[in-house]
């Protein structure tokens, strides 16, 4: 697969969206099954996209941010049907996240979960604290925090100076796409900083974010793309509703009519889908980078559960270890 604006001359962080690519994996990777016949597919499937990452990008730091299972977030307790109408974790995958999660420990690489926190709040987090302690250092010693991921939702977190989001492609025909700003705003149509504000507008189905009813999203993208947040355009929507009605549908081509009601009416339900779609920025995550340097490995480690559960064709692109570049060195 191609990977699009590589960016080659920056050392990266690369961290990993864990449940994201775990879900991605499971609904992308054929069933795999080991010798007892329980599915691995979301284990190969992490496995590959966590070795490709490391490989296509070479990251001098890196971790992964998993949900935890634990705690009500504050987004459910502000709103309790959010997510409400995603199912549960199936059992045959919920088997395999322990096995994931030995692979990341097999590779020496720094998990985070936080409890009543997503890992969105995580990664969100992170990126900040990267993004502050960038402000210090000159452009070309700016580390580029890239974020792996499935979910579109952590596109609001790129800034060219300090974030990009990587998203892996699903199979053979899609290609693997890295986020800078311009990317993004090709995807959404606006800035990455006005996500959720046109979430706020439009909703999102996928988290249960209700955002306006009846805006959808080209109405929602021309509305941010005029008034550039959701407190400006509802500063006009102040401004018309107080119009006379023959006035409102010269004042304005879009706020008007039954869109203009829908949008007065929805006010509330707007600011909270904005809040809901907003990843948090201050989780109390416990964070070190030097604990993210790209350390050691045991590759047998690794090899033994590869083997065990036969992923012949992921041994082939673990890197080398410290014992085998030693020895190359001292060979040639």
């Amino acid at each position: 697969m191609k990977l699009e604006n590589r960016v080659e001359d920056r050392d990266r962080f690369l961290i990993l969206d864990g449940h994201a690519i775990i879900y991605r994996a499971f609904h992308a990777f054929p069933d795999l099954t080991d010798s007892t016949g329980q599915l691995i597919n979301a284990v190969y499937g992490f496995s590959r996209i966590l070795l490709k990452s490391i490989n296509d990008f070479q990251p001098k730091y890196i971790a992964v941010a998993f949900d935890h299972k634990e705690g009500k977030s504050k987004r459910l307790e502000s709103f309790k049907a959010y997510k409400a109408q995603r199912k549960p974790m199936p059992d045959e995958l919920i088997l395999q996240i322990p096995i994931i999660k030995e692979v990341v420990e097999a590779f020496n690489i720094p998990q985070f979960e936080l409890t009543g926190f997503e890992a969105d709040d995580i990664l969100g987090t992170v990126a900040k604290i990267m993004a502050q302690a960038n402000k210090k250092k000159k452009k070309a010693d700016k580390i580029l925090t890239t974020i792996v991921t499935g979910d579109k939702d952590i596109l609001q977190l790129v800034d060219d100076d300090n974030t990009h989001v990587f998203i892996p492609g699903r199979g053979k025909f899609t290609q693997d796409v890295e986020y800078d700003e311009t990317k993004v705003q090709e995807k959404m149509k606006v800035r990455a900083n006005q996500i959720v504000d046109l979430k706020a507008l439009m909703g999102d189905p996928s988290d249960n974010i209700p955002g306006v009813k009846g805006v959808g999203a080209k109405t929602a993208v021309k509305l941010i793309q005029e008034f550039d947040t959701l407190e400006k355009v509802y500063q006009k929507v102040a401004e018309l509703e107080f119009a006379k009605n023959d006035q409102k549908s010269q004042l304005h081509p879009v706020l008007k009519g039954t869109i203009l009601t829908k949008i007065i009416v929805d006010k509330k339900m707007a600011f909270l889908s904005q809040d809901l779609a907003t990843i948090l920025l201050d989780a109390p995550v416990d964070f070190s980078l030097e604990k993210c340097i790209v350390k050691d490995y045991s590759k047998d480690k690794v090899a033994n559960i590869f083997d065990k559960y036969n992923f012949v064709s992921l041994k082939r692109m673990l890197p080398k270890d410290n014992f085998e570049i030693s020895v190359q060195n001292a060979l040639f």
